[in-house]
């Protein structure tokens, strides 16, 4: 790609980059939120056009005009937020419009056969007859990756590929990539997560506020020079903070069981206590009942035994907005899901818990000066970089839309803020900020809950990790008495580490 350049109204994207792929390389694309770089990889797969600049393929200038094009000249994108039909199978969304045919009618058993034998040969073990809806998001980014290699991908695009699995998902897919490039197919990996880049690229190309800073070859560099080279200036990879001073308890939790919407029990008899002035990291793989926890105390999900208190008064099946006004503020683990409203502007979602209150709102009149103010003020202090409080949020890269709702809940001030997975998909730059604000809310006196599948910001950012397996917590441990190593047994179940908990 040279020297590309991409506008949108009021905003240069991409400013005349240029990234050349080798043959059998994985190469990193890395870049701050809004750095341009999900972009520029839109172009490459055709679903932007750009103003100025050419693409090359094997030598041959190419114009991709759609992503069919792309396909045609063996491009493939797996995009961060993946494009599946939850209700077909595996197979269904694999094959879709380019199903095998026999007799004009689709040729199913076929289609299957064709499915195992592609996952066999890349080593990408999925089961072709189960439901999307059915299958762990690890296996879903499976799926999305057959999909392109069905086409025929020879370049293979990862948006962020790593943003929502576990650890033990994002090993297995370094592996998978690794295995790839062996098979004769190129990688470029969209990313800010600096291990990811050492451990598993060639080379790395940096975008900085849309314009190309370079490419190094990742042997010859390390995670402080590409964190420098991605925001700009000198980051701390250590969170500083003051040892905790807690008060009495702000959030208890006794004998709590909660039900998934399969009427599995998924919370089964936990407790927990978080105490204002201090940060409570809750440990553990995906899966062990934490969304269900986290939906139970903000009013999301219904409680079936126990109770939750909140500063000594019960708020145990309250409605969301009754939990919101009695000091809980929720940065949820799925901002699209439950964070936005995607299709308001950003200054408008900036309210969406305090909308119809004075000053927003007055007689039940919305003052739309007043709110897009307010939003203004939060997106200065928040550095949440939009070209207007009035674009619409989907606009936004995942990064900012996350800041935006950082800054919303925050700055309501709350007793007990609950941090769920707060710095996915996150750079560095960002991640330093959200943690020192978590801390600050800490220091003001506020209880804050961690919930994070980042065992490094669990370890960095708590005063006390709860480790959560099985719907309940198994174990109590300070980070400074335990190490990544242990965390992991008991998150995988073994209680003979250290007792605690229930």
């Amino acid at each position: 790609m040279l020297n590309i350049r991409k506008e949108f109204p009021g905003i240069v994207a991409n400013d005349n980059i240029t990234i050349q792929l080798k043959h059998g390389e994985i190469h990193a694309l890395l870049g701050e939120n809004g750095a341009g770089k999900s972009t520029l990889m839109n172009v490459l797969f055709g679903l932007y056009q750009p103003e100025k600049g050419e693409i090359r393929v094997r030598g041959e200038k190419v114009n991709i005009t759609d992503p069919n094009v792309a396909n045609d000249l063996g491009i493939g994108m797996v995009h961060q937020h993946f494009m599946l039909v939850d209700t077909f199978t595996v197979t269904q969304n694999i094959i879709l419009g380019s199903e095998p045919k026999k007799m004009g009618r689709i040729d199913m058993k076929k289609a299957e056969q064709e499915v195992a034998e592609l996952s066999e040969r890349y080593g990408l073990k999925v089961d072709p007859s189960a439901l999307i809806r059915d299958i762990s998001v690890g296996m879903q980014q499976r799926v999305e990756i057959l999909k392109t290699l069905y086409r025929g991908a020879e370049v293979l695009i990862l948006d962020e590929p790593t943003a929502v699995l576990t650890p033990q998902e994002i090993k297995e897919l370094m592996e998978i990539m690794k295995s790839l490039v062996k098979q004769g197919i190129s990688i470029i990996l969209i990313t800010h997560k600096l291990k990811e880049i050492l451990e598993s690229c060639d080379r790395c190309t940096v975008i900085r506020k849309g314009q190309g800073i370079g490419t190094v070859n990742v042997s010859e560099t390390d995670a402080n020079e590409l964190a420098s080279l991605m925001v700009g200036r000198e980051v701390s990879f250590k969170t500083e903070k003051v040892p905790a001073n807690p008060k009495e308890a702000v959030l208890k939790i006794e004998n709590l069981w909660v039900k998934d919407a399969r009427t599995v029990d998924m919370v089964k008899g936990l407790n927990l206590e978080v105490k204002a002035g201090e940060i409570v990291g809750i440990a553990g793989v995906d899966g062990n009942g934490q969304s269900e926890l986290i939906e139970a105390i903000t009013g999301l999900t219904k409680i079936d035994k126990g109770t939750v208190s909140l500063n000594g008064k019960e708020i145990t099946n309250l409605p969301p907005r009754k939990v919101t006004e009695s000091g809980v503020a929720h940065i949820p683990q799925d901002r699209h899901k439950f964070g936005l409203v995607l299709d308001f502007p950003i200054g408008e979602n900036m309210v969406l818990q305090t909308y119809y209150q004075k000053p927003f709102a007055k007689n039940g009149v919305l003052s739309f000066g007043k709110i897009y103010d307010h939003a203004k003020k939060l997106i200065d202090e928040y550095d949440v970089r939009t070209p207007s409080e009035y674009t619409q949020a989907r606009a936004l890269s995942g990064g900012n839309q996350q800041k935006a709702i950082i800054a919303r809940e925050v700055d309501r001030s709350p007793d007990l803020l609950i941090a769920a997975q707060p710095t996915r998909g996150l750079d560095v730059g960002a991640i330093e900020f959200i943690h020192k604000k978590l801390i600050e809310e800490r220091d003001k006196g506020k209880a804050v809950l961690l919930i994070s599948f980042e065992l490094d910001e669990i370890m960095n950012v708590s005063d006390k990790i709860a480790v959560m397996f099985d719907g309940q917590i198994v174990a109590n441990v300070k980070p400074e008495e335990t190490n990544e190593q242990e965390l992991g047994l008991l998150m995988a179940g073994s209680r003979q580490v250290k007792e605690g908990g229930n």
